[in-house]
């Protein structure tokens, strides 16, 4: 799915409380010391980090700051990784997953630190439920909280039984969850804005509407065409997540953009306090994730269903409120007033990927939905790295090391593929 810039129907892109001066596209010829592409959150965390050593930094963006997932997605703000610490321990080890939880540790208080510093406006609310929409999991959500607390030193789970679940959430089709203190929801598009703005008062350069068609050696550097302009740099930064272009190369094959859709009802009134009651965010186990939370205005912001191909539905507010209405159906008399959706960038083994396709260049994308605590950190990891930093390349390490697979199918086959496969595990939600 193309992106011009922010979707219609965005209630982030409404009621955003940052403001950004003029950012046109660069002319000519220009000479940098890192270029980044893509201003979400990798790349401006990337940014900020550069900019603060004193790094001449460039940020090319093909739309509007923040105006792929990083303004468009639900808030959520999940610690640890897409992948439970037990799955990732069987696949790597005890000692590459503990360093893998500690990264993300240090992200979770990157993040809490860039929204006192930077960007307070995406005004940061803890709290985070899982629900679980089958029966029968109690032992082993009580496994996991166990787990995390013992060899993580995690203490922030607690359990929820099914009673306590449907007195927080306010509806009754869940079967228990646990809630975790060290999470919470924010506004990401203000958090996005926020980053941009430090980038820019630290001495950093944005670029909107400056699409990178491509990049080539040149000498002892790298060049990067725009429309415009040729961008000189040492050294060469690609994110974009699910909207990663071709100038990404082969990483493309391991990452692939799903479409998610997100809708804001009218303010609740006084159902408001009976729904979400602690003012915690919420989203269940489903493969296709169902999310939701409350913004400061009373309103229920909620994501449900995606798409894989490259269209999306009609009706997009029809669309996600046949999800909505499964879970409050007494809702169905409440007003929609926003709706719209986006693509994420998911891997095949949901982990990111972080990676150095040629000497000088290096790229993240495919937070799988984890994004908002992840993405930031890894752009400062990136950042630093980049600004000749050999702690945080040693932290990039241990994403480095996770497997990464192309999906299958090859440049032809893997859409249909991954359709096919993807839909299966959408279907087997509903048995």
């Amino acid at each position: 799915m193309r992106n011009d810039g922010h979707p219609a129907g965005s209630w982030y892109a409404e009621t955003a409380a940052v403001h950004l001066p003029d950012l046109p596209p660069p002319q000519g010829q220009v000479r940098t010391g890192v270029c980044i592409v893509g201003a979400g959150f990798t790349g401006l965390g990337a940014a900020l980090a550069l900019a603060r050593a004193g790094v001449p930094v460039l940020v090319l963006e093909q739309a509007r700051v923040g105006s792929g997932a990083s303004g468009r997605n639900g808030g959520q703000v999940h610690p640890g990784h897409r992948q439970e610490a037990e799955w990732l321990e069987a696949r790597v080890g005890r000692d590459v997953t503990r360093r893998l939880w500690d990264m993300a540790e240090a992200g979770r208080a990157h993040l809490a630190g860039l929204v006192a510093d930077v960007a307070p406006e995406a005004g940061y609310r803890p709290g985070l439920v899982t629900a679980r929409h089958r029966p029968g999991g109690e032992a082993e959500d009580a496994r996991h909280v166990e787990h995390l607390a013992r060899a993580y030193d995690y203490p922030h789970l607690s359990l929820l039984s099914r009673e306590a679940l449907a007195e927080e959430l306010g509806t009754d089709v869940y079967h228990g969850g646990f809630r975790d203190d060290g999470g919470g929801h924010l506004h990401s598009l203000n958090l996005a804005l926020g980053l941009a703005r430090a980038v820019l008062a630290a001495g950093g350069v944005i670029c909107e509407g400056a699409p990178a068609l491509s990049w080539s050696r040149r000498g002892g550097g790298i060049e990067v065409a725009t429309p415009t302009a040729r961008i000189t740099c040492d050294r060469l930064v690609l994110t974009g997540d699910g909207y990663m272009t071709a100038i990404a190369g082969s990483a493309r094959d391991r990452v692939m953009p799903i479409n998610n859709f997100v809708l804001v009802t009218e303010p609740l009134g006084a159902r408001a306090d009976r729904i979400l009651r602690s003012g915690a965010a919420a989203a269940d186990t489903r493969f296709v994730v169902n999310y939701f939370r409350k913004t400061d205005d009373g309103r229920l912001l909620f994501g449900g269903g995606e798409t894989y191909r490259q269209t999306y539905p009609a009706d997009l507010a029809g669309y996600v409120r046949r999800s909505l209405l499964k879970i409050y159906p007494d809702l169905a008399d409440m007003g929609i007033t926003h709706a719209w959706g986006g693509s994420v960038g998911v891997t095949l083994n949901r982990t990111p990927l972080v990676a150095a396709p040629a000497p000088g260049v290096t790229l993240a994308a495919g937070y799988s939905g984890q994004g908002v605590m992840l993405a930031p950190y890894v752009g400062h990891l990136l950042g630093r790295e980049a600004a000749g930093d050999a702690a945080a390349s040693e932290a990039l390490g241990a994403l480095r090391r996770l497997p990464a697979p192309a999906f299958p199918g090859g440049r032809w086959l893997r859409r249909p593929l991954t359709i096919a496969g993807l839909t299966w595990y959408a279907l087997r939600d509903r048995l």
